[in-house]
């Protein structure tokens, strides 16, 4: 499906990462008569466009989401400093600051919700795209747009419980 991506990886650097159902950008690639997904900003961003809106691979939908946003918080101050995350209803948006090595923690967190994801549906089938789209923050102003893209993501592709599918470190609990 994918290729394999460059990867920048940097202890504490500050990322915002996607990872997608594996149904998900199969049916993309198919609809779109193409190959591979290229880990390039434009690209990723229309892919992101096309999935907020199809329901190809939407399975991170109810309880799986409380399931998801619980298992990436209990990561925290282990494999990274988690910041938001936003889980669409066919893929998942992160921003965090690294403290292992990215392969790890998208190995970790991937690898772990697949599992929890698979046994809560009582479904084997192959869960995530292997590959994932990643973006190194480098400035301030960088990091709130990504932050407010995050946390706005569901609400701008009207997703009726967007309210439940953003955690944030700086929202109120």
């Amino acid at each position: 499906m994918g290729t394999n991506l460059f990867h920048i990886n940097q202890k504490n650097a500050v990322q915002f990462v996607t990872f997608r159902t594996y149904e998900s950008v199969a049916y993309y690639l198919k609809k779109h008569n193409k190959e591979v997904i290229e880990n390039k900003p434009k690209q990723q961003y229309e892919l992101d466009q096309f999935l907020d809106v199809n329901r190809a691979g939407a399975v991170l939908n109810n309880e799986i989401i409380s399931l998801l946003i619980s298992l990436f918080k209990s990561k925290n101050g282990i494999y990274y400093h988690l910041f938001a995350v936003s889980i669409m209803p066919n893929h998942v948006h992160l921003l965090f600051q690294q403290l292992q090595p990215l392969s790890t923690i998208m190995q970790n967190l991937k690898g772990g919700s697949a599992f929890i994801i698979n046994k809560y549906r009582a479904d084997p089938k192959r869960l995530w795209e292997k590959s994932y789209y990643d973006k190194v923050i480098r400035s301030e102003k960088q990091f709130q747009m990504t932050y407010q893209y995050i946390k706005n993501n569901a609400y701008k592709a009207n997703i009726k419980d967007a309210s439940k599918r953003f955690y944030g470190m700086y929202e109120s609990e």
